[in-house]
């Protein structure tokens, strides 16, 4: 329960806290349910059972550690659905995202490009019961406990939890149900009568398509979106955190800091160190995993030479 109290904002100068003030007005106003501290404290946050209200979730280094789509190949790897070279792909993908602590679009396209290559002709059903043994082999263990809360407390409040991201929307559906959100949009593989064809729907759940698939779901569940809140670690998620009321950067990289700041969202950094605040390494896994990594994929590319 301890990790719940990184849920409440630190104290703010006089100017952002008559700001907030406002804000907790405007929202008395519009909901009489409201307690509003007579002290000047900031209101609860997420408000219990307020059901106009939800949270969205970037899922990469937001609530995993690492990219998703990079475990999930390495668990394709392991069952024989490609090979070596591939992987190779894969691994050095991955260092890099772990080193720069941000998404590198080339890169990011690339590996979509290959899990596409890789599950055409598969079945869907066959790739969303893989999913489930890679979760626990891989990514279980890389969710961000600080993370993790923030998502409980919006479930505990009674509000819903989706998981908002660029990864393929049956790997996001898996980690949804594992960790008992709501549900998850993400990327959309094309299939014809349950066979992946190895093209997509549209494009990549990524940057603006976010917001739109958050704006969209919005209006479906009839939530208030000034009354949400939304969580990411990358400056391209910036079009889905201005879009809700409540913005929250989560391990953020650079340029996402440096916003949030200069618009005094919320912060929360879960990875420990000096080293690892600057380059985004998860403190959990350690420099050694990330070495690690690295070591074989130089191992792997060399031993394609």
């Amino acid at each position: 329960m301890a990790a719940l109290g990184w849920l409440t904002p630190r104290r703010r100068s006089a100017t952002a806290r008559s700001v907030l003030a406002g804000e907790a007005s405007a929202e008395a106003a519009r909901k009489s349910s409201q307690d509003v501290s007579v002290s000047g404290e900031e209101p609860e946050f997420p408000v219990q059972g307020d059901a106009h209200a939800a949270a969205f979730f970037d899922l990469d280094n937001t609530v995993m550690q690492g990219a998703s789509l990079f475990h999930f190949g390495r668990g394709l790897y392991k069952r024989k659905f490609f090979e070596t070279r591939d992987l190779a792909k894969f691994a050095w993908q991955q260092a890099w995202f772990r080193l720069a602590g941000f998404e590198d679009p080339e890169h990011m396209q690339e590996a979509r490009d290959s899990a596409l290559s890789i599950v055409q002709g598969h079945r869907v059903a066959e790739l969303q019961s893989i999913g489930e043994e890679i979760y626990d082999e891989y990514m279980a263990e890389r969710i961000w406990p600080g993370t993790r809360a923030l998502a409980q407390a919006h479930l505990d409040a009674g509000q819903k939890v989706w998981l908002v991201t660029a990864a393929p929307v049956e790997i996001a559906q898996v980690i949804a149900r594992r960790l008992g959100l709501t549900g998850a949009l993400g990327t959309v593989a094309e299939s014809v009568d349950g066979v992946y064809t190895g093209k997509l729907v549209g494009e990549p759940l990524h940057g603006p398509a976010k917001a739109e698939a958050v704006r969209a779901l919005a209006a479906a569940e009839g939530l208030d979106l000034s009354r949400c809140a939304a969580y990411s670690d990358s400056h391209n998620d910036i079009p889905m955190l201005s879009l809700v009321g409540h913005p929250y950067a989560i391990n953020p990289d650079s340029k996402l800091r440096k916003h949030a700041r200069r618009l005094e969202w919320r912060l929360r950094d879960y990875r420990t160190g000096r080293k690892a605040a600057k380059v985004g390494i998860p403190a959990a896994a350690g420099v050694g995993a990330v070495a690690g990594g690295t070591a074989a994929a130089i191992a792997l590319h060399k031993r394609r030479r």
